[in-house]
């Protein structure tokens, strides 16, 4: 008898380990086509690599002893540093607004916050221009007035603000839904006061999300390359944009690949401590939250009005800019005629074709990466590095990514499918993660109960486990579905003429002179930007607001 029990057990185990291999093998072995092996070659040219005859600028000096190297690194060091500062400042009240404070418009507010996440980077970009540029809907007065910001690091600092400013806030709230009501209380009956009781009670249980959204905002603004390729110009670009020139335009692939080496053992660094971070909050704890109270008092309502005001000014009132300039352009500017232009609807068709054909890759491999991390969950050891695996596409940046492909596949750079997969390997992240929190949260009685009554695996996958977890998936789609429409980076570098998509294409209007192509590319903008929120509410739908992707 304990024979037979045995070999069934043994029988059971073999076959669940054959399910996982069976579910991790494909995005295993994408991963380590698409990522590894081509960060491994582009390690393997920084460090060792040949230098290449005839391509080096000045192959006698180390990129770390020439000074226009160092100062392109200590600037994005600094430009990181201050959006942390500054999205840590301006989001900690609005976060204490949204979480403490009952008004009306509240949950529009909270929903608007998901936005930035939505929005294409150069899409952002052209509406930082249409507001705070020579010719913007605040720049233009303030040019008047003889004070511009044009040429300035604020450009940069603005954009890397409005994506990164609602990733704080988010995480304050999160913080402070953490926050006992019981323990405030406790303090206000021992005398503290509202401030001292923030201090003592609330701040050090919201510290650490505001630490873990702050290591994000560092690795967004410091891998950062559409905005500073746009508002930075040639002064306050980064080294993301310093890597891309060196590569596109200089042909000093050497000197790129050390830099980029250098770029990946900072963001590594950060990546490890977000990851610390995280595993500090993995530890769910029943709590009673501090009720919201209504907005009253001068106080109270100032400080309302200032928290709001500063995010509509930051985060709403670009976008604003933005659509006000396109219809300008199109009504009484140039802007009209790019939308008769082949070259327009080529790239439509180009941006949804790749992302489509993406879409359908990215979401087998996120949602094969979720059931693999759920069958090995009693693996503690392997099931957190599996994990902890989805995360790497958004650790390396883009074009260290697409320069590790250029290295490793030049002879694919002519197929369009290394472009797609390229497309699915930034955005299957964003499906694992949501469906794999959806799955965790799913008590294991439904599947058993299903599996009792005589259903298959299959079915019980197909019948129980697929339709409780849809909403996750659809908005892990949706959040995958607007990067690859808007992505920039690696359609720079990967994409041929042929393969234009309305990302690339407005880039090339704005590097051509004259009003007639500003104006395209403001139209060319809105339409993008458009597609992009389409496509997420249509494939999201209605529900409540949701966590940003990155805290799921």
């Amino acid at each position: 008898m304990m024979s037979t029990r045995f070999s069934a057990k043994a029988t059971a185990l073999s076959r669940k380990r054959r399910t996982v291999l069976w579910l991790a093998a494909g995005p295993a072995l994408f991963a380590l086509a698409l990522l590894v092996w081509p960060v491994a070659r582009l390690l393997w040219q920084g460090l060792w690599g040949e230098p290449m005859a005839g391509l080096l600028l000045d192959d006698s000096v180390p990129w770390w002893l020439d000074a226009h190297l160092q100062w392109r690194v200590g600037w994005t060091l600094v430009q990181a540093l201050v959006t942390c500062v500054l999205c840590g400042v301006l989001g900690l009240p609005m976060a204490w607004v949204l979480a403490r404070l009952e008004f009306r418009g509240r949950v529009a507010w909270q929903r608007a916050l998901m936005l930035p996440f939505v929005v294409p980077t150069l899409v952002a970009a052209l509406g930082i221009l249409a507001l705070w540029g020579p010719r913007g809907v605040l720049g233009a007065p303030l040019a008047l007035a003889g004070w511009t910001l044009e040429g300035s690091p604020w450009m940069l600092l603005l954009g890397n603000l409005f994506f990164n400013l609602s990733l704080v806030v988010r995480a304050g709230m999160d913080g402070l839904a953490q926050v006992s009501a019981q323990r405030v209380a406790v303090a206000r009956t021992l005398g503290a006061t509202p401030w001292r009781a923030f201090w003592r009670v609330e701040w050090p249980v919201m510290a650490p999300w505001l630490a873990s959204a702050l290591c994000l905002v560092f690795l967004y603004c410091f891998t950062g390359f559409g905005l500073a390729l746009v508002l930075g110009g040639q002064h306050w670009a980064t080294v993301e944009v310093e890597i891309y020139t060196l590569i596109a335009h200089e042909l000093a692939l050497a000197p790129a690949a050390s830099l980029a080496v250098a770029m990946l053992a900072l963001t590594g660094g950060m990546a490890w401590a977000y990851a610390w971070v995280e595993r500090r909050l993995a530890s769910p704890a029943r709590i009673t939250p501090v009720p919201r109270r209504p907005v009253r008092g001068l106080a109270i309502w100032s400080g309302w009005a200032l928290a709001l005001g500063a995010w509509l000014l930051l985060c709403g009132a670009p976008l604003l800019a933005l659509l006000l300039q396109a219809a300008q352009a199109v009504g009484f500017g140039q802007g009209w005629e790019v939308l008769r232009e082949d070259d327009t609807w080529r790239a439509v068709s180009n941006t949804l074709r790749f992302s489509g054909l993406a879409m359908a890759l990215a979401t087998a491999l996120g949602v094969l990466h979720a059931l693999a991390g759920q069958a090995m969950r009693r693996w503690t050891p392997a099931a957190l590095a599996w994990r902890a695996s989805a995360y790497a596409p958004l650790v390396v940046s883009p074009v260290a990514l697409a320069f590790g492909l250029l290295l490793l596949y030049p002879q694919w750079l002519a197929s369009w499918p290394l472009l797609v997969a390229a497309y699915a390997l930034l955005a299957y992240p964003f499906v694992a993660k949501a469906l794999t929190a959806a799955l965790d949260a799913l008590p294991d009685q439904y599947a058993q109960a299903a599996a009792s009554l005589g259903a298959g695996p299959v079915r019980v996958l197909w019948r129980v486990t697929l339709p409780l977890v849809a909403p996750a998936l659809r908005r892990g789609m949706a959040f995958a579905a607007a990067t690859m429409l808007g992505e920039f980076a690696v359609s720079l570098l990967l994409a041929r003429p042929e393969w234009l998509t309305l990302s690339t294409l407005i880039y090339q209007r704005l590097g051509r002179p004259g009003s007639a192509n500003l104006d395209a590319a403001l139209v060319l903008s809105a339409g993008l930007m458009a597609l992009a929120l389409l496509a997420f509410w249509l494939i999201e739908g209605r529900g409540e607001p949701r966590r940003a992707p990155h805290q799921d």
